[in-house]
């Protein structure tokens, strides 16, 4: 009797430290999925930052063009309050339209593209773009590995008894999918 008490504490001991287990695994993903997202909102921000700079540049050489700046100063205000993944990604398709019409109008003036400090605003925002493009994949793939535990079995069981649901992905818009045009 007493060998048979101690088999079923210890299976009961393991299948607890078990269940405690996939359970922290899943609370330490929800960490990595606060931090991925974390970095892309300090990719944003950054460029948020650069906007302003690259406008003034612009500015002085294309005033006629207020319709464009007006839109990159909607949308970065738009970026910067964006307070959810699917507001950011709203925000993040409309800022990124309004930078290729800015870019079309400092295409339009070559002295501008000439300019050192356009140029190294450019480059910085090249820059930005990529890390962005970096932190939303990173950002992915742990929601990726969140939602895959989520639903796969046993780790579904705990993640709805403790309340554990599926998050977003980042998805790129139908803007962002479309082929850039180069021309020469």
């Amino acid at each position: 009797m007493e060998i048979g008490l101690l088999v079923l504490f210890g299976l009961i001991l393991v299948v607890g430290i078990f269940f405690v287990s996939l359970y922290n695994s899943l609370s330490r993903l929800l960490v990595r999925i606060q931090e991925a997202w974390s970095a892309i909102d300090v990719q944003l921000k950054r460029r948020v930052d650069l906007i302003p700079n690259l406008v003034e540049t612009v500015k002085g050489y294309a005033a006629h063009e207020k319709e464009v700046f007006e839109n990159v100063t909607k949308a970065r205000a738009a970026l910067m309050s964006a307070d959810t993944v699917k507001q950011a990604e709203e925000a993040d398709t409309q800022l990124t339209g309004a930078l290729k019409s800015l870019f079309a109008v400092a295409e339009a003036y070559p002295e501008l593209k000439a300019q050192e400090g356009f140029v190294n605003l450019q480059k910085e925002l090249s820059d930005t773009e990529d890390k962005v493009a970096y932190a939303r994949q990173f950002y992915n793939s742990v929601v990726r590995d969140y939602n895959s535990r989520v639903v796969v079995f046993p780790s579904n069981v705990v993640a709805g008894m403790f309340g554990f649901s599926k998050k977003e992905f980042f998805e790129a818009s139908d803007e962002d999918r479309k082929a850039v045009e180069v021309k020469f």
